[in-house]
C-alpha cells in the first residue's frame, strides 16, 4: 500500500484517465475499430477477428492470455463518439462498479483524425484510495500501449490496396 495521502482535489483529478493519438486514415475507418467492444483487449496488437460473443446486451471478450472482460456498450454515435461500461473483468461481475470509457473521433485539418479516451470512474472501484489508484495504474500505461497498437492497425488497414471484384 502507498503511504502518499492525496487532497481531495488531487484525487478527483486522478478518477479519469484522458489520452489520445493522431491516427493518418479517415474517420470511419477509425470508427471501424472504436465501435468494436474491447477491442482495448490485447497484448499490443490489435486483433482483427477478435473472440468476441454476447450475452443479451453485454459483449464479452475473450484473449487466449488475459482472460475474459465484459462491455455494455451505452451510446455509439457514428463516426464521431463512442461509449462503453467495463462492467466485467476475470475479477468482477455485473453487479461491481465499474469505470466508463469514451471514444471521440475528431477529424483534422489536412487530414486523418486524432482519437480521444477517457475512462473515468475508477473512484467507484473501491473505497479506498489506495486500492483504485493501483488498479488506476495499469489502465494509465495502458491506454499509451492500446492507442498506439490501434493506430497501428487503423493505419495499415487505410494503407491496404483495395481489392477489386
Amino acid at each position: 500500500m502507498n503511504d502518499v495521502t492525496h487532497t481531495e482535489a488531487e484525487l478527483a483529478e486522478l478518477d479519469r484517465i484522458a489520452r489520445q493519438i493522431d491516427i493518418d486514415a479517415p474517420a470511419e475507418r477509425v470508427w471501424e475499430l472504436v465501435a468494436r467492444p474491447g477491442w482495448y483487449i490485447n497484448d499490443g496488437t490489435v486483433e482483427a477477428e477478435p473472440d468476441l460473443r454476447y450475452e443479451g446486451d453485454v459483449a464479452v471478450v475473450r484473449h487466449p492470455s488475459l482472460g475474459e472482460f465484459r462491455f455494455r456498450t451505452v451510446e455509439l454515435d457514428r463516426p464521431r463518439y463512442a461509449a462503453f461500461r467495463w462492467i466485467g473483468t476475470p475479477y468482477r461481475d455485473d453487479s461491481t462498479p465499474s469505470t466508463l470509457v469514451e471514444f471521440w473521433i475528431d477529424e483534422r485539418d489536412g487530414g486523418g483524425v486524432t482519437l480521444r479516451v477517457v475512462e473515468s470512474g475508477f473512484s467507484s472501484l473501491a473505497d479506498d484510495p489506495a486500492a483504485w489508484l493501483k488498479e488506476r495504474e495499469g489502465n494509465d500505461k495502458g491506454w499509451l500501449t492500446e492507442l498506439a497498437a490501434g493506430k497501428e492497425f487503423v493505419e495499415q488497414i487505410a494503407a491496404a490496396p483495395t481489392r477489386q471484384p
